[in-house]
């Protein structure tokens, strides 16, 4: 039984096709039934989250209204009359190579 060398090549590249074709098919089919599997996985997920979430939800209204609250009150500053003598008496605690250039300043006439 002697086939030519194309004969034969024929017929191993129909052998390797019919294992190699449904192979394949198989395969891919495989994979998309995975992902589509995934996929309702994954919506019936989503589905469970909303549920649990709607459930979960509380009203964003209070029962009862809202109020101001009341004004803090500000820091109350003295006024510098208030300070009395000690205003007047301030370079005691300047260091002493300060305290003469700043009394002669306190002392000129404001201009």
């Amino acid at each position: 039984m002697g086939l030519s060398k194309q004969m034969t090549f024929t017929l191993a590249c129909a052998v390797v096709l019919s294992a190699l074709v449904p192979g394949v098919a198989g395969y891919l089919s495989a994979r998309l039934e995975a992902i589509e599997t995934a996929e309702r996985n994954l919506r019936a997920l989503e589905t469970r989250l909303n549920v649990r979430e709607a459930r979960d939800t509380r009203p964003v209204s209070l029962p009862a209204p809202c109020l101001r609250t009341p004004a803090t009150s500000r820091l109350h500053q003295a006024p510098a009359t208030a300070l009395g003598e000690h205003g007047r008496h301030w370079l005691r605690g300047v260091p002493a190579w300060l305290a003469e250039p700043l009394r002669e300043i306190q002392e000129r006439p404001a201009q």
